[in-house]
């Protein structure tokens, strides 16, 4: 007869972090932030609401962006994630700091990740649900960056610094200029 209060056996988790293959043994209970912040000893990427609303924990997986704490670990056995500390150095970075696109700081490297995310499906022709048109890429206006960048909150308001910050990076890539 087997307990029913055990724990559940930990499974071997392939991950390749920030670049660097890593093998972990976790419980399949285990969510990706945990196991980047209490195994890997990640912690850029930040517990917030630990239901997937404030968009504190995101990291990106094979470059799209995914709010870490409702990802189990084992759902992600051999791909690639980058958390915050994989980023740099990144042009949003120095635009953020720049463009006061954070206070507290609390929420900005998932602000990042996100940002990051939300500029590679842009670049995919992604839509949103505020694109007039969908049979077009659409242009990457200051509404359509708010839009895309909803799922992440900032409870110090500093929204018109995240979007000033981001629209500078995407003007700076259209103009070919680094930013």
């Amino acid at each position: 007869m087997t307990d029913s209060t055990a724990p559940p056996a930990p499974r071997s988790v392939r991950l390749v972090v920030n670049g660097v293959p890593t093998t972990l043994e976790l419980e399949p209970r285990v969510s990706l932030l945990d196991a980047l912040r209490e195994d890997l000893h990640l912690t850029g990427t930040k517990k917030g609401c630990n239901q997937g609303a404030c968009g504190a924990c995101t990291v990106l997986v094979d470059g799209r962006r995914i709010v870490s704490c409702l990802a189990l670990a084992v759902q992600y056995d051999g791909r690639e994630v980058t958390t915050i500390e994989g980023v740099g150095p990144h042009p949003l970075q120095d635009a953020f700091v720049h463009f006061d696109g954070l206070q507290c700081g609390y929420c900005t490297p998932g602000q990042i990740c996100s940002a990051i995310g939300m500029l590679a499906e842009h670049e995919r022709g992604a839509p949103s649900v505020v694109t007039d048109d969908v049979a077009v890429s659409p242009t990457l206006t200051r509404n359509e960056i708010r839009e895309r960048m909803s799922g992440n909150l900032c409870r110090c308001g500093a929204y018109n610094g995240i979007v000033d910050a981001i629209e500078s990076v995407v003007d700076h890539q259209a103009a070919g200029v680094s930013a």
